[in-house]
């Protein structure tokens, strides 16, 4: 039997981390390492982030890059998305505005060894985030995003491009994500395996 490492409380999370050299999320008492990134992620990160901002720069909304932490205060995790977007009053867990507790969009880039996590359980836990209407996912293999949003009901509803819809909107931030834009200079041929 796996022997468990010892319980970590919050603050001693958040004590660590401000001297980490390498970000690590945080669930039920367990700090995990996060992987690094291949040069594609990173690539297809630094595009979405320009779009973005460039698209929020006259609206009362901040795009954030991965060294945003998030707190889902329903169950506690604590993550760094690659991307994530907080509109009007922004809401920050402690004294320093590193934490956010209300991202409205938030953004994924996939990899071999998170993808199952972020379409599984992550979103299980983003999905208790009253303020989130749209979580993006974006694969680093293939030219395609996916976004699901948060009807009026409450529901999550999928959407996809395709060949014939090559733009992803945005609807809760009014922007738009085109394909060729997000996948500028990267290289599909390069395993990316982060």
């Amino acid at each position: 039997m796996e022997e468990r490492a010892a319980y970590i409380s919050e603050s001693e999370y958040i004590a660590l981390e401000e001297n980490s050299k390498y970000k690590n999320e945080y669930f039920n008492g367990q700090i995990y390492a996060m992987a690094g990134a291949s040069e594609n992620h990173n690539i297809i990160a630094t595009n979405i982030l320009s779009e973005l901002r460039f698209q929020l720069k006259k609206k009362d909304c901040i795009v954030y890059g991965s060294d945003m932490r998030v707190k889902v205060k329903k169950t506690g995790l604590y993550t760094y998305p690659d991307i994530s977007i907080a509109c009007g009053d922004r809401k920050f867990s402690g004294e320093k505005p590193d934490t956010l507790l209300n991202p409205i969009v938030i953004i994924e880039i996939l990899s071999d060894s998170t993808e199952a996590f972020d379409r599984g359980g992550k979103f299980a836990h983003y999905r208790q985030l009253d303020s989130l209407y749209e979580y993006i996912l974006v694969s680093q293999t293939e030219k395609k995003i996916e976004k699901f949003l948060r009807n009026h009901t409450g529901k999550w509803e999928l959407t996809e491009t395709t060949m014939e819809a090559l733009e992803m909107e945005l609807l809760s931030v009014d922007c738009k994500l085109l394909i060729e834009e997000v996948y500028e200079k990267t290289d599909f041929t390069i395993q990316n395996k982060a």
